[in-house]
């Protein structure tokens, strides 16, 4: 690996502890027109791009309905107040990279209901990851996911206890955002409800 690629070694949160009540059922599960469940799908287009993937799930969660294969590429971390919202959960994980020594220059934060997000953009994000920055994409005039925290901003990321999750930090920190422009609406295309999939996942 050269110096400039592990000075930008990003380690990815996928978020994964919500309780998903406005789809009517486990969004993670639901099973897409290939066959995969959502959570297997965007597990499937970002593992490449990462040299680790952290799964956020709840506390004692099984997970013996995901692909044991991609299980075995995971470390899950838990998120023991998921209950209070995404904000939460953030703090939760990033409590968890710090205690375990994370080593990357900054941390993507990656909805695990955007099942159209691609390994491309995840990429050419990375390739502008700093401590000192949050990079952000948008498309269209939308800014969206993966965000990339540089570890500048973890300490203040593990502070979190509730709430929607890190805007309020994003917007105390605009003189160190990076927007990327990326031909890709995967990185605002989530799902909400089950009319937001397409006519067979």
């Amino acid at each position: 690996m050269s110096c400039d690629a592990e000075r930008r070694e990003v380690v990815a949160l996928v978020m994964a502890a919500g309780v998903a009540s406005r789809f009517g059922s486990d969004k993670r599960r639901h099973v897409m027109a290939d066959g995969r469940t959502m959570l297997a799908t965007i597990l499937g287009a970002i593992l490449p791009a990462y040299p680790r993937v952290c799964l956020v799930v709840r506390p004692g969660e099984p997970l013996a309905w995901l692909d044991s294969e991609l299980v075995g590429t995971l470390r899950c971390l838990e998120a023991p107040h998921a209950e209070r919202g995404l904000g939460a959960s953030l703090g939760d994980a990033f409590r968890e990279l710090n205690r375990h020594g994370e080593t990357a220059v900054a941390a993507a934060v990656i909805l695990a209901d955007m099942p159209w997000l691609t390994m491309r953009t995840c990429e050419r994000l990375n390739r502008h990851a700093e401590a000192g920055r949050i990079v952000i994409p948008q498309h269209a005039g939308r800014r969206g996911h993966p965000v990339l925290f540089g570890r500048n901003f973890w300490e203040e990321l593990a502070s979190l206890e509730g709430g929607e999750g890190a805007r309020e930090v994003v917007a105390r920190h605009r003189q160190a955002m990076v927007l990327i422009d990326v031909d890709d609406a995967g990185i605002w295309r989530d799902v909400d409800f089950s009319g937001d999939l397409p006519d067979g996942g």
